[in-house]
């Protein structure tokens, strides 16, 4: 097979061309991670995807709460499915924890002060309160923990990573955090196996025909994580040597690209 067809293919499993979805969390469901560090143009990308999803739409799902956005993956922000955040911070908040842990130190945050400030932002959001990071803030200092700038976004993101917190409604223009075990109750976690297949299996359905470089690239995990994720789910995959490189794809692919995936 050519390489020129991998490009057209992955925008088809990305969505971008072909079926679209009819609302926006069916989008963050087949996508599992939607980065989302620019919240606008998050949200376009979810429209995008859709067949007509409004910007009212889409704020709707997430005032509910039905998305969320959170840190997993990477250091940065990304919308899921509170349905599944507790399984997904299974897999990569391990991960997220080993590239912050050089700022950490720099900004004088240990496990010790961590646990503290967990403790004090969940005593601050409990019974349903959604806060401003500027107002968790102002909870911290009370309780003896200086916060703000870069070491605030680090206290906050190992809230986040520790499932304590994830965000809230929005309040005006501004966003708000709220108890992940308020926001999201039915969200559960996976054994360790069955989390990591999952994540594998979710990644190659929309994004294939792709390496298991691009899947440790895009989900951080080291390469011996990610043959390990394949691993667990390659029987349910299809595979094709493509310029020297295996690359898998999933194994329903709709007609309309099927045979040109098949083709080469």
């Amino acid at each position: 097979m050519k390489h020129d067809i991998i490009a057209p293919l992955r925008m088809r499993t990305q969505r971008l061309w072909g079926t679209r979805f009819d609302t926006p969390q069916e989008v963050v469901r087949w996508l599992t991670a939607l980065q989302a560090q620019e919240f606008p143009m998050a949200q376009w990308s979810i429209a995008q995807r859709t067949r007509g999803a409004t910007k009212a739409a889409i704020e709707q799902a997430f005032a509910d709460g039905v998305i969320v956005r959170t840190h997993v993956l990477r250091p940065t922000w990304h919308f899921a499915l509170a349905e599944d955040i507790r399984w997904l911070l299974q897999v990569t908040a391990p991960r997220v924890h080993a590239l912050n842990a050089y700022y950490n130190k720099q900004h004088e945050l240990d496990k010790k002060l961590f646990t503290k400030s967990n403790a004090l932002i969940a005593k601050a959001l409990e019974g349903g309160t959604h806060l401003t990071r500027r107002e968790l803030a102002a909870a911290l200092k009370r309780g003896g923990i200086r916060a703000s700038g870069p070491r605030l976004a680090y206290i906050m993101m190992r809230a986040e990573l520790e499932a304590i917190v994830c965000s809230g409604a929005m309040r005006g223009k501004q966003h708000t955090y709220a108890l992940l075990d308020e926001r999201a109750p039915k969200a559960k976690a996976l054994g360790e196996e069955a989390a990591l297949a999952q994540f594998t299996k979710r990644y190659f359905t929309s994004r294939g025909p792709a390496t298991v470089a691009d899947f440790s690239r895009w989900s951080s995990l080291t390469a011996a994580e990610g043959r390990a994720g394949l691993a667990l789910v390659g029987k349910e995959l299809e595979s094709k040597v493509i310029d020297g490189k295996s690359r898998f794809d999933w194994a329903t692919r709709p007609s309309s690209t099927r045979s040109c995936w098949m083709a080469g």
